[in-house]
């Protein structure tokens, strides 16, 4: 499976910015905003305030974090598999 790198910019505080991501974070971050009923860039926004590290590494471990503690890790994905169990 090749993961692609998309460039995107967003506003955080009124300034722009831009953050790479696979295209699978970019999915997943956008399900999360609206299972939240907000914009992408308020999820990454209150991501920005409690970072420690680089922000596109923030968002990975805030969607991991959000997927694990939802428990079911296919539900922010737009990606169907027919039958979980074949998924090792």
């Amino acid at each position: 499976m090749k993961s692609h790198i998309i460039k995107r910019s967003v506003v955080i505080d009124r300034h722009k910015t831009s953050v790479s991501l696979e295209e699978s974070f970019w999915k997943d971050l956008k399900e999360i905003a609206h299972s939240q009923h907000v914009t992408i860039s308020k999820v990454i926004e209150n991501i920005d305030k409690t970072r420690q590290g680089n922000l596109s590494s923030a968002i990975r471990l805030f969607v991991l974090d959000q997927v694990r503690r939802h428990g079911d890790p296919w539900q922010y994905s737009r990606v169907k598999y027919p039958d979980k169990s074949q998924i090792a």
